[in-house]
């Protein structure tokens, strides 16, 4: 059964970092593509970021490219999202998403196989 995991979630002021992670069970880890998507209230689901499964390619979002950095580690079966500068425009509920085909992650396919059930990042002004 394959479960992803994710946790560093929190309240944050604005200007702080956070970082999650999502750790990866029940699957081969470093043949899967990872990424990050985020969903604020009444909004639609938005990609944030992905990595390759060798962590040899990354991509992101307009809107976090600067500020946040994903990154994985195969041997801990975990990926992680470093978030600096903060804003409140950044809270929402991330989840972690996994498939074997990156360019599925990057382009927030319906087809992803796995996702995480989402940990809340809230940024105060």
């Amino acid at each position: 059964q394959v479960q992803l995991v994710e946790s560093g979630g929190g309240l944050v002021q604005a200007g702080g970092s956070l970082r999650l992670s999502c750790a990866a069970s029940g699957l081969t880890f470093s043949n899967y593509g990872m990424g990050w998507f985020r969903q604020a209230p009444g909004e639609e689901r938005e990609f944030v970021a992905a990595i390759s499964w060798s962590g040899g390619r990354t991509y992101y979002a307009d809107s976090v490219k600067g500020r946040f950095t994903i990154s994985r580690d195969n041997a801990k079966n975990t990926v992680y999202l470093q978030m600096n500068s903060l804003k409140p425009e950044d809270t929402a509920v991330y989840y972690c998403a996994a498939d074997p085909i990156t360019r599925q992650v990057v382009a927030g396919s319906n087809e992803i196989k796995y996702w995480g059930q989402g940990t809340q990042v809230t940024v105060s002004s």
